[in-house]
C-alpha cells in the first residue's frame, strides 16, 4: 500500500469527531489541497478509555461513507510493539512501529561488526545532494550509531514480520518511530537509521526522527527556530539520498509527532516541503480532545460545569497525570488556575484560557497542557461526558473543523 504524499493524522479519544475531522479534510480537497486523512490512537488509550482498535476503524469507515470520500485513508495503529500490535491487526492499514523503548540496547558484536563492514563506503567525505558541506564519517560514528540503534531497528524488523504474516505483503503502511528516544538524531544517525531499516527490509514510507527543541503537547514548539530548520532540510535531503542509496520506497518521508499547534514552525515546514518536493506526515491527535473541552465550555450551562468539573478532579491527581507524558510536556503547576477561579469562570474566560491564541493575554499554556494530559479524568465520567458530546455535537463539532483546516492543514500544506 503506497501512502500519498500528504497526510494528516486525526486523533479522536472518545471516538465522536469522525465527521468534523473528515469535513476539515474534504474542504481542504475542495481548495485543492490534496491532503488525505489518518485516524490514529494509541494502545494506552484504549486502555484508558476503554475502546478497542476495531472502534477507530468504525469511526472511520462510518465518516467516510457518509462523506462520500472516495480517497485511500488509513487507519494508524499508533506507537504499537509486539506485546500489543496483535489487537490491531485487524482493524488498521498504518502501523507506527515505536522503538523508543528499545534504543540504546545494544546488539550483538556480531551485527555490529556487519552493519560496519557492509556500510563502510558512506566513510571518509559523503555528499549528499542538498547538503551544502560534505558529511565527514567514519567507522568509529558507524559504530556508534548501530551501538545506539541497531538493536532497536532489528525489533522494528520483528514486529515488522509479524505484522505482515498475518496481514500479508503491501497491504499496510509502515512508520518507524524514534521521535521518544533520549536526544535528537542528527541528520548523519538518521541516515544510518535508514541504512538499518533498509537492512531489515522494512519498506518504511515514514520515519519519526526526534527533532531539535521541545514538541510538547498541544503546544507552540520552544527551541531554536534556525536550528530546525537547518535540520529539517538536511533531513529532507537525507530521505531522498537514503531512497537511492539504500532501495527504501520512494513514497518515505518525514512524520512529525506532536505536529499539532507547532505554529512557528509551520511556516519553514511548508517552505521546505515544497523545496524538496517532498511528502510529509504530521500528527495532530491531542488537539481533538481539547476543541471538545473548549466546545463544551463554549456552549455554557451544564456543559461549562462539566469542563470545569474535568479539570476540578484532575489537579488533586497531577503528579499521576502528567508523569506519563513527561517528556511531552512542561507544566508549572503554580501556573495553572485555582480551583477558586475556574470555578468562577464564564464561558468567554474558560474558551479563551485553553484556547492556543498567544495574542491573547488570557491564554494558559500550562492550563492547555495539562487539560490535554487530563482525558483520563473524562473518561471515568462515563455517560456523563459522552452524553455532553452528543448534546452539543453542533459547537464542537464547529471547533473541531476549524481547528483542524484553519489552524492545522492550510498552513502546513496549503498553496
Amino acid at each position: 500500500m503506497d501512502i500519498k504524499p500528504f497526510t494528516i493524522g486525526m486523533g479522536d479519544r472518545f471516538g465522536h469527531q469522525g465527521h468534523a475531522q473528515l469535513k476539515a479534510v474534504t474542504t481542504a480537497n475542495a481548495e485543492g489541497i490534496r491532503v488525505h486523512p489518518t485516524w490514529n490512537k494509541s494502545n494506552r488509550e484504549h486502555t484508558i478509555i476503554g475502546t478497542k482498535p476495531d472502534s477507530l476503524r468504525a469511526e472511520a469507515d462510518e465518516a467516510v461513507k457518509a462523506a462520500g470520500w472516495a480517497e485511500p485513508y488509513y487507519v494508524d495503529a499508533d506507537h504499537i510493539n509486539l506485546t500489543n500490535v496483535d489487537g490491531f491487526l485487524a482493524a488498521s492499514n498504518f502501523f507506527t512501529i515505536d522503538v523508543a523503548d528499545y534504543s540504546g540496547k545494544p546488539a550483538d558484536s556480531a551485527s555490529i561488526d556487519a552493519f560496519v563492514a557492509k556500510h563502510a563506503g558512506l566513510t571518509g567525505s559523503l555528499v549528499v545532494p542538498g547538503i551544502a558541506e560534505p558529511i565527514a564519517l567514519d567507522d568509529k560514528q558507524l559504530r556508534a550509531a548501530a551501538e545506539k540503534f541497531l538493536w532497536a531497528i532489528q525489533e522494528a524488523g520483528r514486529i515488522y514480520r509479524h505484522i505482515e504474516a498475518a496481514k500479508g505483503t503491501c497491504t499496510f503502511v509502515t512508520e518507524v518511530s524514534v521521535d521518544e528516544t533520549d536526544r535528537p538524531q542528527n541528520p548523519v544517525e538518521l541516515l544510518l537509521i535508514l541504512a538499518m531499516i533498509a537492512g531489515e527490509k522494512i519498506p518504511v514510507q515514514t520515519i519519526a526522527p526526534k527533532f531539535t527543541g521541545r514538541f510538547n503537547k498541544g503546544v507552540d514548539y520552544v527551541g531554536d527556530i534556525a536550528q530546525f530548520e537547518k535540520e529539517f532540510d538536511q533531513d529532507l535531503a537525507i530521505l531522498t539520498y537514503a531512497v537511492r542509496q539504500f532501495g527504501l520506497p520512494e513514497t518515505l518521508k518525514l512524520s512529525v509527532h506532536s505536529g499539532s499547534d507547532k505554529f512557528s514552525l509551520y511556516p519553514i515546514i511548508k517552505k521546505l516541503i515544497q523545496k524538496h518536493g517532498a511528502g510529509l506526515h504530521v500528527k495532530t491527535a491531542g488537539t481533538t480532545w481539547l476543541e471538545e473541552v473548549i466546545g463544551l465550555a463554549e456552549s455554557g450551562g451544564d456543559a461549562l460545569q462539566l469542563a470545569k468539573d474535568i479539570y476540578l478532579q484532575a489537579l488533586p491527581l497531577f503528579d499521576d497525570l502528567v508523569k506519563p507524558y513527561a517528556p511531552v510536556v512542561d507544566i508549572e503547576k503554580a501556573k495553572l488556575p485555582t480551583p477558586e477561579q475556574i470555578s468562577a469562570w464564564d464561558s468567554e474566560t474558560y474558551v479563551a484560557t485553553l484556547r492556543h491564541n498567544a495574542e491573547d493575554p488570557r491564554y494558559n499554556l500550562h492550563f492547555r497542557q495539562f487539560i490535554h494530559v487530563s482525558f483520563k479524568i473524562a473518561a471515568k465520567m462515563g455517560t456523563r461526558y459522552t452524553d455532553a458530546l452528543k448534546a452539543n455535537a453542533e459547537v464542537i463539532g464547529r471547533n473541531v473543523t476549524h481547528n483542524l483546516l484553519q489552524r492545522h492543514i492550510r498552513p502546513i500544506f496549503g498553496a
